[in-house]
């Protein structure tokens, strides 16, 4: 049988730099896990990258090296980053979000709006929330 995956990720940062988070939302045929991770303080754009690889983490952990993940993100620069191969700013973070995905049969990525990832969002507002009190 092959698995399909269907991933979220975002991050929400409060200033930027500033306090982080991760949400991570994994969706299958038999149903969804929502997940969100405290990140280090840091920028907006390498929170992003860092959710991405808890996101690619998460996935591997529960489903092993699956056969095809839908990765869907509504940073333009991570999806502009995993499709050049190449970020100038976020080498390391690219780099390990690449070796991860190359663990998987076959990944497909996809820049989806912020409407669009509204369960990852709330996922990463609620560790915000959590592992960083106001």
């Amino acid at each position: 049988m092959i698995l399909t995956i269907k991933l979220y990720t975002d991050a929400a940062t409060r200033g930027n730099p500033g306090p982080s988070a991760a949400g991570v939302l994994i969706v299958t045929a038999a149903g969804q896990q929502q997940l969100f991770y405290k990140l280090p303080p840091t920028s907006n754009h390498r929170a992003e990258f860092l959710a991405a690889i808890k996101g690619f983490e998460a996935v591997i952990k529960f489903y092993g090296n699956t056969e095809t993940i839908f990765f869907h993100c509504d940073s333009k620069i991570v999806i502009s980053s995993v499709e050049k191969k190449y970020s100038k700013s976020y080498s390391e973070e690219l780099a390990a979000l690449v070796a991860l995905q190359e663990k998987c049969e076959l990944v497909i990525s996809r820049w989806i709006s912020e409407k669009n990832n509204k369960g990852a969002h709330y996922l990463a507002l609620q560790g915000l929330h959590k592992f960083y009190p106001a």
